[in-house]
């Protein structure tokens, strides 16, 4: 069984992997995520202070919708 840290990293490494594919950049601060993204939309897209969980969910959400979130 993996530790709850090992899982994290790489359920970190998941985010930041399908966050490039998806064009948004990823910042961390302590457990918080703020992801961004500027390619193919009018204004930027940044949503802040997100949970781990919280910013896999956006990108999930970004991804189903297409290319340009919509």
């Amino acid at each position: 069984m993996a530790a709850p840290t090992h899982q994290k990293t790489e359920r970190e490494a998941d985010l930041r992997a399908l966050a490039a594919r998806l064009q948004f950049s990823v910042e961390r601060t302590g457990d918080r995520f703020r992801l961004t993204r500027t390619a193919d939309v009018s204004r930027p897209v940044c949503e802040d202070g997100l949970t781990l969980a919280e910013a896999e969910d956006v990108l999930a959400t970004w991804k189903l919708r297409g290319p340009h979130g919509g």
